[in-house]
């Protein structure tokens, strides 16, 4: 069946789900995905997606399934195995989680105890929910217990972070960030860890694309003892989750994604994923992973041209965090909102130590991955720039936004989504 028979078969089945769909393959062509986390997947992850991989039911591991009828399902999950451990220079990889909750989820049950100590990222200074904030069902299992960056230039405060550690003696260091515009030198996270016994984990789930391509650190160079990401993101690939482990955790973290967490592995996810890790070893994604460094870099600076000022300064890696109140005067779900009219997609994002609820927080979240992925440089990053200084002194003046939300339609008209 074509491509084009598949959706005339769609719209006659179900035609407010078609019209859904062609909407917002609409939305993406016109518009600008600037949320860090989001980004175009490869074309041919889409049509592994929606490959006959879905009818499968796979309980197990290769070779050690519950049902019958495995050949290929073993196969594209071995493969999908060996080339990420290749890709990430990992001892054992499991590609089964079915996303990034889970992922790290499975992380903590299998290598830990309820109520054992976990030191992480406050929440506010880029942490992520899955690092124990207290709304999350992981925040009640375990005793978190957190880090901060430091105010005046913010990079990550080891003073404190050590006397944290030594004070409770966590069983697990996690390091990892959704909001965080900085690099970090895992070697300090490692040396606070065996000072005090700890494990050590690191989730680079915004940065998985950029550290496969070596333009980024590796964790596990540095003697991780786990490192988990996620497989779309800055990689390009579907919505999952993968961990990667030292050889000696392998046991506990398998069993801990099936059967301790999860049933059946999704494999039409699992085969799209071995196909974005083959990708992903290739000279071009190098090429595109550091442009998204390289145009990161050229937006953080046209914005502070502009007079915003961001959270730390600026950006050692894909996205940045305007403080919208301090530069505009209101606060992020409005700017967010703002920006929606204009044709730009970003989200709304809590500041250090922000003194606003989360739905109305002082900041908003930016970043590079798919504006890169359609093929804009430098050049394209300054009119972005331009734009969202404008919609944003525009205090919701509609002629100005609609002249935007023109220039918007014009700029993304000139790039293409492949696959869409």
């Amino acid at each position: 069946m074509t491509t084009s028979q598949e959706r005339a078969r769609l719209a006659q089945s179900d035609n407010e789900i078609f019209l859904a769909l062609k909407g917002e393959e609409a939305r993406q062509r016109a518009g600008l995905e600037l949320i860090p986390s989001e980004n175009y997947a490869f074309p041919e992850v889409l049509t592994l997606l929606g490959s006959a991989f879905t009818n499968k039911y796979s309980e197990g591991y290769p070779g050690r399934r519950y049902y019958g009828g495995q050949d290929y399902t073993d196969r594209i999950e071995t493969l999908a195995r060996d080339r990420a451990k290749a890709l990430f220079r990992a001892e054992h990889a499991n590609v089964q989680p079915l996303s990034g909750s889970p992922m790290n989820q499975a992380v903590y049950l299998g290598l830990l105890e309820p109520g054992d100590t976990i030191l992480a990222m406050d929440l506010s200074h880029g942490g992520h929910l899955t690092h124990g904030a207290p709304v999350s069902h992981m925040g009640r299992l375990f005793n978190f217990v957190r880090y901060k960056t430091d105010p005046t230039n913010g990079a990550i405060d080891f003073d404190h972070l050590r006397a944290v550690a030594r004070e409770t003696k966590p069983r697990l260091v996690v390091c990892g960030y959704s909001s965080y515009p900085r690099d970090y030198d895992y070697a300090d996270f490692k040396r606070v860890a065996d000072e005090v016994g700890a494990l050590t984990m690191a989730d680079v789930s915004h940065i998985g694309g950029l550290i496969a391509a070596n333009v980024m650190r590796n964790p596990l160079d540095a003697g991780f003892d786990v490192m988990t990401t996620t497989t779309h993101k800055s990689l390009r690939g579907p919505r999952g989750g993968l961990i990667l482990c030292k050889a000696e955790f392998a046991r506990k973290i398998d069993a801990s994604v099936f059967p301790g967490l999860q049933g059946g592995p999704h494999m039409n996810q699992v085969a799209a994923a071995a196909v974005t890790f083959r990708l992903a070893a290739m000279p071009a994604f190098r090429d595109y992973a550091e442009q998204v460094l390289a145009n990161a870099k050229a937006l953080a600076a046209a914005l502070m041209e502009r007079q915003v000022k961001l959270v730390t300064g600026g950006t050692d890696n894909h996205l940045l965090v305007i403080d919208t109140v301090a530069s505009f005067g209101i606060d992020g779900a409005v700017a967010q909102e703002a920006l929606d009219r204009v044709g730009l997609t970003t989200n709304k994002q809590v500041i250090p130590d922000d003194p606003n609820p989360p739905m109305r927080p002082s900041g908003l979240r930016l970043g590079t991955p798919a504006a890169t992925a359609r093929g804009m440089g430098h050049k394209e990053m300054a009119e972005i720039a331009e734009i969202i200084a404008a919609a944003l002194n525009a205090k919701g003046d509609a002629a100005t936004e609609t002249a935007l939300a023109a220039r918007t339609h014009k700029l993304t008209s000139r790039f293409p989504v492949d696959g869409l």
